[in-house]
């Protein structure tokens, strides 16, 4: 079965919304749209090229979409990043566009979930899924997400869209890689772990600490 890798930049507070430009999502009100721009270095540059490399489709919220087939398409061959986004398989979830007219782009209407769950069961490498909040919000209510690398940025801001809101699906995650840039960007890679493993902090009949790790 393919994998399906939710790649997110983060606030410390969990916040998703507009990490790229003022105007990218003001929905609510939200004033705080670029928070991520002046954070970026080359490590981080060189981790998010070979990552975007090693997917093998694209799948996007209408928002992102939109932000993404106005940019990439315009951006020189020579470009890595925009040579594989301009040439991989995209489906684009959406209720209100009538079409997707970037190459390769297939729309996907209806059951949304189901769609996606049909997509991973074809043969082929990652999915990947970038920004798209609602559309991620969707993933993870039907279990459909397998990998999150989570690009968490040294900001609060207390307001605005989060990766993981209220009514999130409890689950255990494990961490198999983190790296951090110069400017404090901690970017983790989380691959699910089943169910949460429940517990006590319950001091044994000793009243030994340890028993809290050992």
């Amino acid at each position: 079965m393919r994998k399906l890798v939710v790649g997110t930049f983060l606030t410390v507070d969990g916040v998703m919304q507009a990490p790229g430009g003022p105007d990218e999502d003001r929905e609510g009100g939200f004033e705080h749209g670029g928070w991520s721009v002046n954070y970026w270095d080359d490590v981080m540059g060189q981790i998010i090229t070979e990552s975007t490399l090693q997917g093998d489709a694209l799948l996007l919220g209408r928002k992102t979409y939109e932000i993404f087939a106005a940019h990439w398409p315009n951006v020189s061959g020579d470009d890595p990043i925009a040579a594989k986004l301009n040439s991989m398989p995209k489906y684009v979830a959406s209720r209100t566009l009538d079409e997707v007219t970037w190459n390769n782009a297939t729309m996907l209407r209806g059951d949304v979930a189901g769609a996606v769950a049909e997509l991973k069961k074809q043969p082929g490498g990652a999915i990947q899924v970038t920004g798209s909040g609602d559309l991620i919000q969707t993933l993870m209510e039907h279990d459909l997400v397998d990998e999150y690398q989570l690009w968490v940025f040294p900001v609060v801001l207390g307001e605005g869209k989060r990766l993981f809101a209220r009514g999130a699906m409890p689950a255990a995650l494990k961490l198999v890689d983190t790296k951090t840039s110069s400017t404090g960007v901690a970017i983790q890679t989380y691959v699910r772990a089943g169910a949460i493993p429940y517990g006590s902090f319950e001091v044994d009949v000793q009243g030994k600490a340890e028993a809290l790790w050992t």
